[in-house]
């Protein structure tokens, strides 16, 4: 279920059943389709390991599905993850609909959704120029509700005029994090643009987190029509710098060339340095919906159990 028109999600009653309803969704698409590189492993079972017991084996599923399962029980935690949401003035781009804030925090709220079922411990921390608000990691509902309540506070309280400073806030997540996790990262990426030095620092602080045997995904909300195609109409217009409130007035016939040649030099060096550092960024635009982000977390999940 792609659930990317903005009136056809406002009818859901709160984040639990959206993201319910995004990940059953994405599972049906999963199964009805070909793509048989990943399963899907929900609370109740897990893919059997040879050589283990045959004692907790699932039967009937072994009957539907052609593939074994062990019936996986409460205690059972693979893995923690540690969800990055960047809330920071530029993220309430585009002023109308869906913007990426809140794509972020839909996306978010299905990732959790999904942990939860698969037994995966979570935490969220929410950013913007410093560290405003970071949770424990469990797997309890209890706890997944709990941060439910804190995206909703972020989504309904959108910041003004707030900057962004990513290179610190992982620095910190880093140095806090002491067990080989899973960091997922969503924002814009768009801080370091045009500040080499700044873009250097962000790479120092990518590799600490790699240092420390943490796998890392990134997640790069973007507007594709209007932020990477610079698609605006053929007359002048009024641009507003989101966080630094700077104005400027032109043309975007005028400047479309110069912008997206920065842009793409920008974009080109952070997915080779991203490479280099075998981070996984992946572009995560908001009228695509939410399958890609969920398929793609699942890609790399599995390669770490």
């Amino acid at each position: 279920m792609q659930l990317n028109d903005d009136q056809q999600i406002r009818h859901l009653a709160n984040l639990e059943l959206l993201a319910r309803q995004v990940v059953e969704g994405f599972i049906t698409g999963l199964h009805q389709s070909p793509f048989h590189g990943f399963s899907v492993e929900f609370a109740e079972h897990r893919l059997y390991n040879n050589g283990e017991s045959v004692k907790n084996i699932d039967w009937k599923l072994l009957a539907r599905t052609d593939k074994l399962f062990v019936k996986q029980f409460e205690e059972e935690t693979n893995l923690r993850c540690y969800l990055l949401l960047d809330t920071s003035s530029s993220m309430n781009f585009p002023d109308k609909g869906i913007n990426k804030l809140r794509f972020s925090v839909y996306a978010i709220a299905s990732l959790m959704y999904l942990f939860k079922k698969q037994r995966d411990a979570f935490g969220l921390c929410l950013f913007s120029d410093k560290i405003d608000w970071i949770s424990q990691v469990k797997s309890t509902s209890t706890h997944l509700f709990h941060l439910y309540a804190e995206l909703e506070k972020a989504y309904n309280h959108p910041k003004e005029n707030t900057l962004t400073n990513i290179t610190n806030v992982l620095h910190h997540i880093a140095g806090q994090i002491h067990q080989r996790s899973m960091v997922i990262i969503f924002s814009d990426m768009l801080e370091n643009s045009l500040n080499p030095e700044k873009l250097q620092a962000l790479f120092a602080a990518i590799q600490h987190l790699k240092y420390n045997k943490h796998e890392v995904i990134i997640f790069n909300v973007n507007d594709k029509q209007k932020e990477l195609d610079f698609d605006f109409d053929n007359r002048p217009h009024h641009f507003i710098d989101m966080e630094s409130g700077e104005q400027v007035r032109v043309h975007p016939n005028k400047i479309r060339s110069s912008y997206l040649a920065s842009l793409q030099k920008y974009r080109h060096e952070l997915e080779l340095k991203c490479a280099q550092y075998h981070i996984d960024i992946i572009d995560a635009y908001i009228e695509d919906g939410y399958n890609n982000v969920l398929k793609s977390y699942l890609i790399k999940r599995n390669k770490m159990v």
